[in-house]
């Protein structure tokens, strides 16, 4: 019966019911990780990212192969801010299921965040022409003085369909030096 409750809650988004029935379930050092799991995914819901860190943390040490709770603790290290954690959480969710194309992305998104261009590459080239894909390869071409930076610029410029992502993307790649005439 109790299963039934929280599903249906979680079916209906009900973060703070969930939150309430979960809590106290999760509370000895024996509940199950599939309970764990599910009450750090209502917390990131909440935006109580620090304490869906803890609980997703728990569910990783007693179940190393759980890739969700990998996956969901990418996210809600994303929610604080917490670079490493999120990268650390995004490589060992992709290590667990290589062809998880979101793990991928967000492992991308966060290398390039955190300057580890070789890993942001060999992300990003999993996914042919996606524009953010594209935007995410000149920026790693940009900033390791890759030679064929200038001729990805151009095709930027002249194909990508966000114009507005496009120079933004050249304004932080320009080292102070920021082309006024496209």
């Amino acid at each position: 019966m109790m299963v039934e409750r929280i599903q249906a809650l979680l079916q209906a988004g009900d973060w703070v019911g969930a939150a309430a029935m979960l809590a106290p379930l999760v509370e000895g050092p024996r509940s199950h990780p599939s309970l764990i799991y599910n009450y750090g995914k209502v917390l990131i819901e909440l935006g109580r990212f620090p304490e869906a860190i803890l609980q997703l943390k728990r569910v990783t040490e007693v179940a190393p192969g759980h890739d969700a709770a990998w996956f969901e603790l990418g996210r809600a290290a994303l929610g604080v801010e917490d670079f490493e954690t999120a990268f650390t959480a995004f490589s060992r969710a992709l290590t667990l299921v290589p062809n998880d194309a979101d793990a991928r992305r967000n492992l991308g998104r966060v290398a390039l965040r955190l300057g580890r261009y070789d890993i942001a590459r060999r992300a990003w080239r999993a996914f042919p022409g996606d524009p953010e894909a594209a935007l995410a390869l000149y920026r790693v071409a940009a900033e390791t003085g890759d030679p064929e930076a200038e001729a990805m610029r151009v095709a930027l410029l002249e194909t990508h369909p966000d114009r507005a992502a496009v120079l933004k993307t050249l304004v932080r790649v320009s080292k102070g030096s920021f082309p006024m005439n496209l």
